[in-house]
């Protein structure tokens, strides 16, 4: 019998996860926490595949939005309506869980009063195979460990907040990001400015399951990460925050010098200069040499060949930070915050009520032109 009040809630936004859940969902039922103190919620949005009946054989409830996805931060909001736990525990659906993952949150949180959210990391042994891959998940194992302590972001891949915390910071901004992009990190920003600290504890881990490829890193760089993520610091007049994970003074000497070497190397060829295509080069020395650490690490874990086959991966991982940044500083100057489709827009305006419910414009929202609504 399930316990009257749960310990913890645990939300999971789903789309098209059927070839996941049913490792991802037995991963978190064998959590050492006692299965009978906390819940466990699947968010099934809008999947076309058995993602909602999968779900439905490990979770205690399942909440199924039909039609198009409406992206996960719509998902985990309407999971966290029908939670009922003091703590609520946000995983992805492509994320196994280690046994004592969930604890960790929960432990995290009770020794820290004064903490608002917490989160972890992946594992350095990610499943999916290939250079690109393991680079990708290998990365955000490397930044996130030697991120530890108080940050001012939040990561929802494996990450807990107070209930009371997240209903007074807004819930995650289902108004502008209808898709998987940074409703995490800007969720953070309004936890810290409530006065709560959020804590990345790395040693509280998952395992990644997703594969990517070279065209999805660039995408989702540009458009769903980098982007947004510098519009919202040009909105709140942070972008040089050096607290915000990523965006150390290394991090900007290492982009600022990627694209003066690529600006050269252009000019190099313009002209026929070989004399200009050597500075171009020299520029990337510094580039390489400062981030010895990681390609120490990473000739540690995969060997000297994979550390030196991924230098040029981590060179574009700058270079996109720059392309990033610069589009992101023009799109919020002459668009302005982003904005729901129309069809959404117009059901709000007019108050229509429906299920699933139009995205709601959280009165904290960190995006200047609706605050005060």
């Amino acid at each position: 019998m399930k316990a009257a009040m749960p310990v913890c809630s645990v939300v999971v936004p789903a789309h098209g996860a059927a070839r996941y859940l049913a490792e991802t969902l037995g991963a978190l039922l064998a959590s050492d926490v006692p299965r009978d103190t906390w819940e466990l919620i699947v968010v099934d949005d809008g999947s076309l595949d058995d993602t909602a009946a999968i779900a439905g054989r490990y979770a205690d409830t399942v909440v199924r939005l039909p039609g198009r996805p409406h992206g996960p931060a719509y998902a985990r909001n309407r999971g966290f309506e029908v939670a009922r736990g003091p703590v609520v525990a946000f995983f992805d659906a492509d994320v196994v869980v280690h046994r004592d993952t969930l604890r960790g949150l929960l432990e995290a949180l009770a020794s820290r009063p004064d903490a608002g959210a917490v989160f972890g990391a992946y594992d350095n042994t990610p499943r999916a195979k290939g250079i690109v891959s393991q680079y990708r998940n290998l990365i955000h194992h490397y930044v996130h460990t030697r991120g530890a302590g108080e940050v001012d972001t939040f990561w929802a891949g494996a990450g807990a907040t107070r209930r009371d915390v997240f209903e007074e910071a807004g819930m995650y901004d289902e108004w502008h990001y209808a898709r998987p992009q940074i409703e995490d990190i800007e969720l953070g920003t309004r936890i810290r400015s409530l006065g709560k600290k959020i804590l990345l504890v790395p040693e509280i881990q998952v395992t990644h399951l997703k594969k990517w490829s070279l065209g999805n890193v660039i995408r989702t760089d540009l458009r769903d990460r980098g982007i947004p993520w510098a519009r919202l610091l040009a909105q709140r007049g942070a972008a040089l925050s050096a607290k915000t994970l990523n965006l150390r003074w290394t991090e900007r000497l290492h982009t600022a010098l990627v694209w003066l070497s690529a600006a050269l190397l252009v000019l190099a060829a313009v002209r026929r200069s070989p004399k200009l295509a050597g500075v171009a080069l020299l520029l990337l020395v510094p580039v390489i040499a400062l981030n010895w650490p990681l390609w120490r690490y990473m000739a540690g874990l995969r060997g000297v060949l994979f550390a030196i086959a991924i230098v040029p991966l981590h060179l574009m991982y700058y270079a996109l930070n720059g392309v990033s940044f610069l589009l992101g500083l023009l799109l919020q100057q002459t668009v302005g915050a982003p904005v729901p489709d129309p069809t959404t827009a117009a059901y709000a305006e007019v108050g229509v009520q429906r299920w699933p419910p139009v995205p709601a414009r959280h009165r904290r929202s960190t995006w200047v032109d609706y605050v005060d609504e």
